[in-house]
């Protein structure tokens, strides 16, 4: 038996709960993991909010919950190659990965049934938070492309994309302002963004900020960044969104990633240039809380659960 985060109807936190049941097998193609870590994304909820929404994802009831994943490599299914029990591995499964095992295809390139060898020198709880989250922010750097020359406003730089993409623009040369609430000042600074509050008159304050003017904008949480970025004159093709659709501007998602850009990200975060920034903890039995805070959209960085 193992435990799992389960939910029998479609809703908010309160939907979900944690139960004990029969663990997952491996079967040909597949490993099983024993999850140690999984990380919450703003999708986790939003596909399970209701049942149109989970119908898009392909989930019907009774669902599983959450989707990042790190963990051990413990049983290998007839004709998986790759990986042998022992393996730290991370990864994504979709609406399964809160819970003690995930089984996912050993040579899976979907976004949503993978595993990965994780990188030595990084932890579980970081591993955990990789996927989704890295893949956006690099599918999203690649729209407007930064480098050095390049000022970049980014909306909502404290979340749990801007994490990634804040740091990954930087790398490439650019400089970055980074839209939040005055709280999260010092914060978008140790991610080496230049903080600038959100809110009416952004525009104004973003020029006042940007003397040589803005080149490029990503908006990671509405249309408020577009609109700043299109009064401060930066072209329609150098705007991306992650989380709204508005016409001339082209939005990004993790599934849009180039391939490799996974494995580079963990790298990066190897090698001690990108940080993870993991804004709070939960064991798995306070599930309810942790999704409350993610779903604030207040968070600075990742939530992680511990299983």
């Amino acid at each position: 038996m193992s435990k799992a985060v389960q939910l029998d109807s479609f809703g908010g936190p309160e939907v979900l709960s944690v139960r004990e049941v029969p663990a997952p097998q491996a079967g040909p193609g597949q490993i099983r993991v024993r999850v140690t870590a999984a990380g919450l994304n703003p999708m986790d909820w939003i596909m399970t909010a209701d049942a149109d929404t989970a119908a898009r994802f392909g989930l019907s009831l009774p669902a599983g919950f959450g989707t990042d994943y790190a963990g051990v490599v413990d049983q290998v299914g007839d004709g998986a190659t790759g990986f042998a029990a022992g393996d730290r591995v991370f990864g994504s499964a979709l609406s399964r990965a809160v819970a003690g095992f995930v089984v996912v295809d050993a040579a899976g390139s979907v976004a949503a049934n993978e595993a990965h060898r994780t990188p030595d020198g990084v932890d579980d709880p970081t591993a955990a938070t990789l996927a989704i989250a890295g893949r956006t922010a690099a599918a999203a750097l690649a729209v407007v492309s930064p480098g050095p020359g390049d000022t970049v406003l980014m909306g909502g730089a404290g979340g749990g994309v801007g994490v990634f993409a804040v740091q990954l623009a930087r790398l490439a040369g650019a400089r970055v302002i980074g839209t939040g609430s005055a709280t999260s000042a010092d914060f978008l600074r140790g991610l080496g963004a230049e903080p600038v509050a959100y809110g009416d008159g952004l525009a104004d304050r973003v020029r006042a900020l940007a003397g040589d003017g803005v080149t490029a904008a990503i908006d990671l949480h509405a249309t408020e960044t577009v609109d700043a970025a299109r009064a401060l004159g930066v072209e329609d093709k150098r705007i991306c969104t992650i989380a709204a659709q508005v016409d001339g501007v082209m939005a990004a998602n993790g599934a849009s990633a180039a391939p490799g850009a996974l494995a580079e990200i963990a790298g990066l975060v190897a090698a001690g240039r990108l940080r993870v920034p993991i804004a709070a903890t939960f064991p798995i039995e306070e599930i309810c809380a942790a999704v409350e805070l993610q779903a604030g959209r207040h968070a600075r960085g990742k939530i992680v659960i511990d299983i």
